[in-house]
């Protein structure tokens, strides 16, 4: 009777703390956000109070902590003031772009097509219906008339935006200065004979996912360094904002480099409608591509590798069937978050399921940490 008292017990305080959780997960994704920022902010807070140091004093927590969300924030005002003007100024392009004129550019390939079409009796390519057709595929996909039309919903959400971000900033500083702080949350809530284990896992994930966030950050700037070089050697107009787009787009596994060569090659043909298409839009698009494919074997052989399959500890076809999951279960976000979930899911069934031989075969590298 007494057992089932306690499980009764049990299973109404689980459900009072999901109702809490759900009526309060705004304040929750705050508090995680914070996690994850405190874990991206983990090396650079560890260099700050190891290499900082004035005579025989080192920095302390406190200072430590601030210096590292100063540089994610000066980090962030950076990227706004480098890229914002060249979005709005390329938003701007893409709304008042004159589609006949980019048709026109490929006048010389589309009269060989029609010449080849003619011959074989084939229907020939207008040049009206491609251009409208292009016009509606940017539009559809830009959607600048709802962006028009929701412009007062587009400013609440930036504004709830960095509400979000400021909040989070201040929880993340508390965190980075007591980097058991979050531990203690979850502690405070789990059973006592649970509560070793559990600490064990929010370790290792905080282990796991720091080396995770680092090797993001490096891939992001490795690429963004790479393309940008090359294409500013190649002279191509907007290179910084080619390397960085490709560099973010990247961070959706297989489709994400894909995205970003269509855009590089957009821009490109966008900013060169007066060039000639032989003798120099072709060489313009082929070296584009070029540098485009050169980033994705950099990307596959030496970046993925090391960031996906060395930080999180999974074999490359774990990922790759991981993501195919997550893009089936929320699609393009899903993909994005498919592989730091999948190293929390690890770590928890390591914990608790260890004696499955499937969770063994899984989790077998992580133990190897140990």
């Amino acid at each position: 009777m007494q057992i089932r008292r306690r499980y009764i017990i049990l299973a109404i305080g689980l459900l009072l703390l999901g109702v809490m959780l759900y009526y309060f997960r705004s304040i929750v994704a705050y508090v995680l956000i914070a996690w994850v920022i405190s874990l991206a902010g983990r090396p650079l807070m560890r260099f700050f109070k190891q290499r900082f140091r004035i005579g025989k004093y080192s920095m302390g927590s406190g200072m430590a902590a601030g210096l590292t969300l100063l540089c994610f924030l000066v980090v962030i005002s950076v990227l706004v003031a480098l890229f914002v003007p060249m979005i709005i100024n390329q938003a701007s392009n893409f709304a008042t772009l004159d589609y006949t004129a980019i048709v026109e550019s490929f006048d010389q390939p589309i009269e060989d097509i029609n010449r080849r079409l003619d011959k074989i009796g084939a229907s020939t390519i207008s040049r009206t219906d491609l251009a409208e057709q292009l016009r509606t595929a940017v539009t559809s996909s830009l959607n600048f008339d709802e962006f028009t039309s929701q412009l007062s919903s587009i400013l609440s959400t930036i504004g709830n935006f960095f509400i979000t971000l400021f909040s989070a900033l201040f929880v993340a500083f508390f965190f980075l200065k007591d980097q058991s702080l979050f531990n203690n949350i979850l502690l405070a809530i789990a059973p006592h004979k649970y509560e070793s284990q559990v600490g064990n896992i929010m370790n290792d994930i905080a282990y796991l996912l720091t080396r995770y966030f680092a090797g993001i950050t490096l891939q992001i700037t490795v690429i963004t360094i790479f393309v940008t070089a090359v294409l500013m050697i190649l002279g191509v107009e907007y290179a910084l904002l080619i390397g960085f787009f490709a560099a973010l787009a990247n961070l959706i596994p297989y489709l994400g480099p894909f995205i970003g060569g269509v855009f590089g090659l957009f821009i490109a043909i966008s900013s060169n409608l007066d060039m000639a298409f032989y003798t120099e839009m072709l060489p313009l698009m082929t070296k584009v591509l070029i540098v485009f494919g050169v980033m994705q074997m950099l990307d596959n052989f030496f970046l993925q590798p090391y960031i996906f399959s060395n930080s999180v500890l999974a074999h490359p076809l774990e990922i790759f069937i991981v993501v195919l999951m997550g893009a089936q279960v929320y699609g393009v976000l899903g993909m994005v978050l498919a592989i730091p979930t999948y190293t929390v899911l690890r770590v928890i069934a390591r914990a608790f399921l260890s004696e499955f031989k499937v969770v063994q075969k899984i989790t077998g590298s992580i133990a190897k940490m140990d």
